[in-house]
């Protein structure tokens, strides 16, 4: 039993360390939401592709806000479910609200950036935020935000929420997909304090730049050609001399970011090889990326393999049991994070099914490497 117990503590540790690395975050609850009396003007960019069943909730969340001071600018990315006719709605019984419709898409512009760098040509805001439209925000998000921002006298700031997961597919897959990418990023005080470009980051879904940082590092035209820009737009800023200040804002702030599990599958692969190679340094060789994002998959299956195997008596106690045993410490790891975000717990054990789709979500990322299919279009993410 030692033995066995032995055997599974570094699977047992794995999630320990993830964990250890989160509780070193800084929160946004720890805040207070007080407004100064020179409240500055924020322009909320939201950049909109055919997000009809999505981007009223966004607005009107924006518009709960208790900053006195913002404009609400939606960019209509040539949408065509009616996304447009959404937002005039709102616009006309709120006049804080402004539709902008994107001029056409130039050839070298992911849509994504060519709308961000649209809103902000339209922004009358010294600050400046890009939040997606199947965002959710609380009366007190941008207060906290704010103050979190006059707390560390930062010019770029970012949070972290939660995940809105409602089918089995976005619950399998989207935890396990966040605790790789929180285990390669560390915590909210790693990327602030980051020593290399490839440390830092952006959540693409909620960052607020000082719009004279904004400018001068060419905005998202300096990312305008790679899918994960929230990844390179971390780096832009950290190479001309900025750190980006990233909070946890579980209670004010979530995101439903896929639908079902074909949306969750379509929307990682278009992000894990394109943006993976950015996580690492320059010129690390296109196996060594197929090889590290393969790790992750085969550690978290090994010990679900050896229990099967320890089952059908084909390996001994010492590994079968360690095998037993590191995947209940898994379970219970799984457990925890559905917990955070409202997740029925009975998935939980389900979580080897969810390390199989990512493997095959990692699988179909490499076989695609730089082609990208979203929304419509296709590109070719460099």
């Amino acid at each position: 039993m030692r033995a066995a117990l032995l055997f599974a503590l570094p699977w047992i540790l794995l999630p320990l360390v993830v964990l250890a690395r989160l509780v070193r975050s800084s929160f946004l609850s720890a805040l207070s939401p007080d407004v100064p009396a020179d409240a500055p003007v924020v322009s909320v960019i939201i950049p909109a592709r055919n997000e009809a069943a999505n981007i009223a909730r966004c607005v009107e969340g924006v518009l709960t806000s208790q900053w006195p001071a913002f404009e609400v600018i939606v960019v209509d990315d040539h949408s065509t479910d009616g996304t447009g006719d959404v937002v005039r709605t709102i616009a006309a019984r709120d006049p804080r609200v402004h539709l902008i419709e994107a001029p056409p898409l130039p050839d070298d512009w992911f849509g994504k950036q060519w709308a961000c760098q649209t809103g902000a040509a339209h922004a009358k805001g010294s600050w400046l935020l890009f939040t997606d439209a199947d965002t959710r925000h609380t009366p007190e998000l941008l207060p906290r935000v704010m103050a979190w921002q006059r707390a560390r006298n930062a010019q770029v700031v970012t949070i972290g929420g939660k995940q809105e997961m409602l089918t089995l597919g976005e619950r399998l897959v989207t935890p396990q997909l966040f605790s790789i990418l929180l285990f390669r990023m560390g915590s909210t005080e790693a990327i602030a304090n980051a020593r290399r470009a490839e440390d830092s980051i952006t959540n693409g879904q909620y960052t607020m730049y000082a719009r004279h940082v904004y400018e001068s590092v060419g905005g998202h035209e300096a990312v305008k050609h790679n899918v994960a820009e929230d990844l390179l737009m971390g780096q832009v800023v950290w190479r001309a001399g900025y750190r980006v200040h990233l909070a946890v804002a579980m209670e004010f702030f979530s995101t439903r970011m896929y639908t079902n599990l074909r949306e969750v599958v379509n929307g990682w692969t278009k992000n894990v090889w394109a943006g993976g190679k950015y996580a690492l340094p320059a010129g690390t060789p296109r196996w060594v990326l197929a090889t590290l994002m393969y790790g992750p998959v085969i550690v978290l299956l090994a010990p679900v393999v050896l229990a099967l195997l320890f089952v059908l008596g084909l390996v001994g106690s010492t590994a079968g049991l360690g095998g037993v045993f590191a995947y209940v410490g898994l379970t219970l790891w799984m457990a925890a994070l559905n917990w955070l975000d409202g997740v029925p717990t009975w998935v939980a054990p389900l979580w080897p099914l969810g390390t199989c789709i990512v493997g095959f979500i990692f699988t179909r990322a490499i076989l695609r490497g730089n082609q990208v299919e979203w929304k419509g279009r296709r590109y070719a993410s460099r």
